[in-house]
């Protein structure tokens, strides 16, 4: 089975958005400013390091750049039955299961960033990755320090990252090294997330969240807080506020969700951080990365690649590969093309019918499986209408 899993801050990079400018998807930078209030072009295309280096930019940034680009793969008909994001990308993967709806997770996302940022003014704190020495060889030596230094990321066997006070941080750092860590690295943050030195954060976050509507999740979401599988959307709200003071259990995320039954990990989001702890705990696992629109014909070639001999296709899987659906490319009603019937081929660049006076054109070539918009049905931007089986 596939799963999604989304980048969280760190990720962020200048002009990460302009691969992605003349691609339908962008559609969704648009929204996010709107409910954002916020110019999201100007962060995605224009701002510098220094621009993105702050919480309350780095995290919207990322976020619509991950959101953009499952809307990019949802468009090829590609989709999964599990997801999971790091710190900020739990976000983004509450909003691909369907739990938020895309404006208020743009909403909880600028609180989420603001309030983190006040929060790390005082106290001041920072945080450290921790390389070669086991979880429990890092948690004594943040206990040796007797306070004020916590594990903040259990990112995979072998790399974890400490937070809080820099004094504390430097100790336990120092106290790791003493316990065979291979290295010891300060990392360019504004503050010590993911522990009690975001409480402010948890507090302020937790209103907003409180406002917000949540459903329960469609398909397997793991939590950060505690690895686990939930569906209760009360249970969810527990979670993402206790999320801000808590380690985010990667690790044992990936080990959820492999013992879920996934076996294909894709990370949608503007790095490829993710795709590396992928490889550096589930060996044997496919990691796929989508940066830009050029990995989209990446990842279906991966995905229709055939199997090991021996190794049985998941039920459902084979449909991701080759099945992928056409668009609405805006609102209104739609008519199709007359006879035009499933079971027809289709030409890529074809004219599949019209939303009002819009044209539709099939990106893809291959069999017309079936209309997923009837005659005259009024649809929304972005809708699926056709259902195309590639050839």
């Amino acid at each position: 089975m596939i799963a999604f899993t989304y980048s969280g801050q760190g990720s962020q990079q200048p002009g990460m958005g302009a691969p992605w400018v003349d691609h339908p998807s962008w559609e969704l930078v648009e929204d996010a400013s709107a409910a954002a209030g916020r110019d999201m072009a100007h962060l995605l295309l224009e701002a510098d390091a220094e621009e993105l280096r702050a919480t309350r930019n780095a995290q919207l940034a990322t976020f619509v750049t991950s959101m953009v680009i499952l809307d990019a793969v949802a468009r090829l008909g590609i989709d999964a039955a599990g997801h999971a994001g790091h710190s900020l990308g739990e976000y983004s993967a509450l909003t691909a299961s369907g739990a938020l709806d895309f404006s208020d997770a743009v909403a909880l996302v600028v609180e989420r960033g603001e309030a983190m940022q006040e929060a790390a003014r005082d106290p001041i704190g920072t945080m450290a990755a921790v390389l070669g020495l086991d979880d429990a060889g890092v948690e004594e030596a943040c206990a040796e320090v007797g306070g004020s230094v916590w594990v903040a990321n259990y990112n995979a066997p072998g790399q974890v990252v400490i937070a809080g006070d820099p004094d504390a941080v430097a100790a336990a750092g120092d106290g790791s090294r003493a316990r065979g860590a291979k290295r010891v690295t300060g990392l360019e943050v504004s503050g010590a997330f993911h522990t009690p030195f975001m409480s402010p954060a948890r507090d302020r976050l937790g209103e907003a969240i409180d406002r917000t509507d949540l459903r329960s999740p469609e398909g397997v979401v793991v939590a950060n807080v505690d690895a686990g599988i939930h569906s209760n959307p009360a249970t969810w709200r527990a979670l993402m506020n206790a999320q801000l003071c808590s380690p985010v259990r990667w690790s044992q995320t990936l080990q959820t969700l492999t013992g879920a039954g996934f076996t294909t990990f894709v990370e949608l989001g503007p790095g490829s951080v993710l795709t590396s702890l992928v490889k550096r705990s589930l060996k044997g696992a496919l990691r796929l990365t989508v940066n830009t629109p050029d990995d989209l014909d990446t990842l279906l070639d991966a995905l229709a690649a055939p199997l090991d001999d021996g190794v049985e296709a998941p039920e459902g899987e084979h449909l991701f590969a080759t099945d992928r659906m056409v668009v609405s490319p805006c609102a209104g009603v739609f008519t199709p093309v007359p006879g035009l019937d499933p079971g027809q081929q289709v030409a890529a660049g074809a004219l599949l019918g019209h939303i009002g006076v819009e044209e539709v054109h099939s990106p893809f070539a291959g069999e017309l499986m079936g209309w997923l918009a009837v005659e005259t049905e009024r649809v929304s931007s972005s809708k699926p209408i056709a259902w195309l089986r590639a050839t």
